[in-house]
């Protein structure tokens, strides 16, 4: 049975609140020092801590400059590690002047922010795994590019100042580490709770989300809370982003354990947390997020409407359907409407434009469930006929032999297509037997 991992962004997401979820759920500390020790990148040392948020008890992730002084900032309650006298000392300047509204991260903008390249060679020193080094560059290799985008400039001149920060480096590689410790075979996420509010970023002050951080969630979805501070900092969107297939409602599943890795404030009667659940998948969470496109056409040739199926599949469309209407005036007319995943939105609607005659479409996001399919050969007396079979759980609720399949044998054999379809329909009941 598959273990999957819900990620529940009720309070959003940040880098230290994602690993303090997987520190809650058992993620050795020392391992996480490990593999964090090796970086080569200038900091004293890792802790966790206890603390209420919202009354709710978590675990915060902390990152400390080898003096023992938090780089993101001071509580009096820590246990703090021994300094690390391997590593050079980091001076980090006042965390008053840089925090973000929220506190989940906090990086210095007078401290050092690292390029692409020097960040690439620090994980390639690191002690994670060869497939957790690949995974962290891919992730800093996107940020450098949303941060060209943002910024007007060639890849290889970034300096990555969202997450290019000390604790954010650490955050990141450490969150690698301890998914790889999880290993979740799925992941999925809820709807993330951005906040509200202002951002002090490095390039001035900009309304939640941060420039950054919305270019990362693009596609994904999102809503504004109540809370009027930044609740999901562009490192928590990248890993969400990184690690969830799916967003959605809590799938089924039988709850092993779960994690609550604390934000840097305590808002009063909003615990801010990130929840991270674990368990077995009891059901299909084949749940994903579609977006439906239509519009009514009631003066274009009939003719066009065959191309047209043709032109938005070409597009991204995952299916196409025409139904007939009635119109204003008594005009009969067709109703196009094509399925597709969101980030396929603007390609469709602009071959409705282009090859319609319509002057404008709707569209609506929503969420499927589907039943895991897979193409299986049946053996029948007429030959080899390919079958669309749909499972849960492993278990088969539907099996249909191919159309095309059957259409090609009966021209062979000189058949009706009907009869091609029963003696296949047979076969498969009789090799389940």
């Amino acid at each position: 049975m598959a273990k999957a991992a819900y990620f529940d962004c009720f309070s959003g997401a940040s880098g230290d609140m994602v690993i303090g979820a997987l520190l809650d759920l058992g993620l050795p500390i020392e391992g996480l020092r490990a593999a964090l020790g090796s970086l080569a990148i200038e900091y004293g040392g890792v802790a966790s801590e206890r603390v209420t948020r919202g009354g709710v008890a978590a675990t915060r992730f902390r990152v400390f400059a080898e003096e023992a002084r938090d780089i993101r900032r001071p509580t009096p309650n820590a246990q703090l590690p021994a300094p690390n006298s391997q590593l050079p000392t980091h001076h980090h300047a006042s965390e008053a002047a840089h925090s973000h509204a929220n506190g989940h991260h906090h990086h210095d903008h007078a401290q050092d922010h690292h390029s692409l390249t020097d960040i690439k060679a620090a994980i390639g020193r690191s002690a994670l795994s060869a497939c957790g080094r690949a995974r962290a560059v891919a992730l800093f290799a996107r940020l450098a590019e949303i941060e060209a985008a943002i910024h007007d400039m060639p890849v290889e001149r970034v300096h990555l100042h969202e997450v290019g920060a000390l604790d954010s480096i650490i955050d990141i590689v450490g969150a690698v580490h301890g998914m790889e410790w999880l290993g979740a075979d799925r992941v999925m996420a809820s709807p993330l709770n951005v906040g509200g509010g202002t951002v002090q970023c490095a390039h001035g002050t900009f309304p939640v989300p941060a420039p950054a951080t919305a270019r990362l969630l693009e596609g994904v979805p999102v809503y504004a809370g109540a809370v009027q501070s930044e609740l999901v900092t562009p490192t928590g969107a990248l890993l969400v982003t990184e690690y969830a297939a799916a967003y959605g409602p809590l799938p089924s599943m039988r709850i092993d354990r779960i994690g609550y890795g604390a934000g840097f404030k305590d808002f009063p009667g909003a615990p801010n947390v990130l929840r991270i659940i674990t368990g077995d998948e009891q059901g299909s969470t084949a749940a994903e997020r579609i977006v439906s496109i239509e519009c009514e056409i009631d003066d274009m040739n009939p003719q066009l409407f065959g191309p047209l199926m043709d032109r938005l599949a070409g597009a991204g469309a995952l299916d196409v359907f025409y139904a007939a209407v009635q119109m204003k005036k008594g005009r009969p007319g067709v109703l196009v409407t094509a399925i597709a995943a969101p980030e396929h939105r603007d390609a469709i609607t602009a071959v409705l434009y282009t090859d319609t005659t319509t002057i404008g479409v709707r569209y609506q996001e929503m969420w499927r469930d589907r039943l895991d399919r897979e193409i299986r050969p049946v053996a029948t007396p007429l030959g080899t006929i390919r079958f669309k079979v749909a499972t849960r759980d492993g278990r088969v609720l539907n099996a249909s032999p191919e159309f095309e399949d059957c259409a090609r044998v009966a021209a062979e054999r000189g058949l009706p297509i009907k009869q091609v379809q029963a003696v296949a329909i047979k076969a498969w009941i009789d090799s389940r037997e």
